[in-house]
């Protein structure tokens, strides 16, 4: 199948590739925006080309990386952008395109559909408009009931006016799995308050399932009745979510620098909040980069997993990493299938799992290895930062202020590819051909 192909004197673009000119074009807008003076306080200036490169991808890529401070940096006008770009990031540009065609009554072809498939990662053409609908009244209703409990937590400790503003960014934040905070250390301050906690993870962890698990568990309402997807990425989410509790809270229970000196019931809100909030937003209520190297090791495994396929968050998706084991019980147990409640998947999803499995290694080695020529660091922090940006987790090791031009043009990149998926990168930058109609011989190489 060809990328493109020329039709009169259009060229027709492979799916990919539109993908990502329209991610693209956004973060070049968001980049714009953020350097004009009105968006930063600073002696009336905007940010610099690369800073605002930077952040309006790590916005767009809902990511939650930044090289500035959001709340001292930016006026209200460039955090209303940032939180435009947090949205459209956050449901896809074709989402969003799609809705404003709705809005303007306009009539939506086969090529805006099969974008949309694309876009959603939904297995169906049939009623993907009808998905889109869904998706933004869901993504409402859950940030205003996110917004107005966060609102109403913080107008004790804060003006309405703020709070509601802070409930409101902190809201679409957390949903949308962007992890930007409006406070120099994020949510450190609220590490034990019951409320805050609650509110942000529920928000996060509702974006990180995905929409059609969200749309599939309100439609059926039953675990039994739900379609395989669904209940592989509720299981995968849930034991993932309480290891990541239990590892934390044992790796760093006695670190005085990060949850040794609190008291025990602050010390499980921080536990839960660190160990469910790695695999999807770049939020934190304790020091990241004062954490043990066995804790930020783990961190990284969630980080590379990710959250569900057609959610708001990045990685290889807990899906594809649930086919990966499953496939390697089937090989070492000789089994020919591989099964899981009672339904065979095929092996070409076992293959197109492996496939993204490769990519992503190779694209993180990749961007890690050109780190290490331009930045000083511990090789830890690197390769922290380096799958968090690929991950759009957004957690940092108190690093990313101190990156080069050059590492942050990189972190750019992967976060970047990072949001697209490291199969649509390579579906957009090769050129897959067709399987050659001759057959050729089999022979057997040595493995293992």
């Amino acid at each position: 199948m060809k990328i493109y192909k020329r039709k009169g004197n259009l060229i027709k673009l492979h799916p990919a590739q539109i993908l990502v000119l329209g991610f693209g074009a956004l973060i070049l807008l968001g980049t714009f925006l953020f350097m004009l003076p009105i968006a930063t306080y600073e002696e009336g200036r905007g940010l610099s080309f690369i800073d605002a490169l930077f952040e309006a991808t790590s916005a767009v890529c809902v990511t939650g990386l930044a090289v500035v401070d959001t709340g001292t940096t930016f006026t209200l006008f460039g955090e209303i952008v940032l939180l435009c770009l947090i949205q459209v990031g956050g449901w896809g540009f074709m989402t969003t395109g799609i809705f404003m065609f709705i809005i303007l009554g306009k009539k939506i072809g086969l090529k805006e559909r099969l974008l949309l498939q694309d876009s959603l990662n939904v297995f169906s053409l049939a009623g993907v408009v009808t998905l889109v609908k869904r998706i933004i009244l869901i993504t409402f209703i859950v940030e205003l009931l996110g917004a107005t409990a966060l609102a109403i937590r913080w107008s004790f400790e804060m003006p309405l006016g703020k709070a509601i503003y802070y409930g409101i960014f902190h809201s679409i934040s957390a949903f949308n799995n962007a992890g930007f905070g409006l406070e120099p250390d994020n949510l450190s301050k609220w590490v034990g308050d019951p409320t805050v906690n609650i509110a942000i993870t529920s928000l996060f962890i509702t974006g990180g399932i995905g929409f059609t698990v969200i749309l599939d568990l309100w439609a059926k309402k039953s675990f039994r009745k739900l379609s395989l997807h669904s209940k592989v990425a509720l299981l995968m989410s849930l034991f993932l979510n309480i290891a990541g509790f239990l590892i934390i809270l044992v790796s760093e229970y006695n670190n005085s620098s990060t949850i040794g000196n609190l008291e025990f019931e602050d010390k499980l809100w921080a536990s839960y909040f660190q160990g469910v909030v790695t695999r999807t937003a770049g939020f934190n209520t304790i020091d990241i980069g004062a954490m043990n190297l066995s804790s930020l090791v783990f961190m990284m495994a969630l980080m590379f997993i990710g959250a569900s396929s057609g959610s708001t968050g990045g990685g290889i998706k807990v899906t594809t990493f649930a086919i990966i084991i499953l496939a390697f019980w089937a090989v070492v147990t000789n089994r020919d299938n591989v099964n899981l409640f009672k339904r065979r998947i095929s092996w070409e999803l076992v293959n197109k799992s492996l496939s993204i499995v490769v990519a992503a290694i190779f694209f993180i080695f990749l961007i890690f290895f050109l780190l290490t020529f331009t930045e000083k660091a511990d090789m830890s922090k690197l390769l922290f930062e380096t799958i968090s940006a690929f991950g759009t987790v957004g957690l940092s090791a108190n690093f990313t202020p101190e990156l080069s031009p050059f590492g942050r043009i990189l972190i750019t990149i992967m976060m970047f590819i990072g949001r697209l998926g490291p199969l649509t990168m390579a579906f957009a930058l090769l050129n897959p051909r067709k399987e050659a109609k001759v057959k050729y011989a089999e022979e057997k190489i040595l493995i293992g």
